[in-house]
């Protein structure tokens, strides 16, 4: 009866803790969004400085992206490391010390990380979208044709159509993502698949387990889908444009 107790207390515990997780975790996301939209807003900003030639302006919006981009890393890195204590943490005989805990697995997350705030991918995007006001399709100095497909395309998304309903992510109507392994689904579609105890991630290759408490639609996946929509949009032309020439050359056959 002892053994029943203590049982119940250790799960009631573990319950509060990843209650008290998921609440930060959230509201965390909500910062990394409103920091997006911030760096997405200079971009446009400096965009438009650089039609009319504001070179020294668009260098210090330019800058200030690159500081704020640390800040986007290092909250990214928070959230990453609340999720990772609070799925971890058991309760044992003596108090848990979770500062402990917190900051060594930023000090883990951080070693992983390669990336430094000038080359993060996001101020790669946005000089990109610099350098395209006066240079469109052109290589940027140092890189190769490649490298400008590889920018343009690229997308925070891990997986762009529903590995379950088979539609594009955009085109979702309640689009979610699991903390486990960060692919996004339709809400209906990966419940109804929860509840059939089909529980392992249906991307090809993933090996993680999908749990309804772990899949979530928080602020910053609805942008990074925005975006992607944006990208999709900039990108249409040019297909059109490739469709067309096409047609030509079949005529003049």
């Amino acid at each position: 009866m002892a053994s029943t107790s203590a049982s119940r207390s250790s799960g009631g515990v573990s319950g509060r803790i990843r209650t008290a997780a998921s609440t930060l975790y959230s509201d965390n996301q909500s910062l990394i969004a409103e920091i997006r939209k911030a760096l997405n807003m200079m971009k446009e900003v400096a965009i438009d400085l650089e039609r009319d030639n504001q070179s020294q302006m668009v260098k210090e919006i330019e800058n200030a992206a690159v500081e704020l981009s640390g800040k986007y890393e290092q909250s990214t890195h928070f959230s990453s490391a609340i999720h990772s204590v609070a799925d971890g943490y058991q309760l044992g005989p003596e108090l848990t010390n979770f500062k402990k805990l917190f900051d060594d697995e930023i000090v883990k997350l951080k070693a992983n990380s390669s990336s430094v705030p000038e080359n993060h991918p996001i101020i790669r995007q946005f000089r990109e979208a610099i350098w395209n006001v006066h240079h469109a399709g052109q290589p940027m100095p140092g890189e190769e044709q490649e490298d400008i497909v590889m920018t343009t395309t690229q997308s925070n998304l891990l997986n762009v159509t529903c590995p379950l309903s088979g539609k594009p992510v955009t085109e979702l109507a309640e689009p979610v993502r699991s903390l486990e392994c960060k692919h996004v689904y339709e809400k209906k579609v990966v419940m109804v698949y929860i509840r059939s105890n089909a529980r392992q991630c249906p991307v090809a290759g993933c090996p993680k387990i999908l749990r309804a408490d772990k899949i979530v639609c928080d602020p910053l996946l609805l942008i990074e889908i925005e975006e992607m929509r944006a990208m999709s949009k900039q990108s249409a032309p040019t297909s059109e444009i490739e469709d067309c020439t096409g047609l030509d050359e079949e005529e003049d056959d």
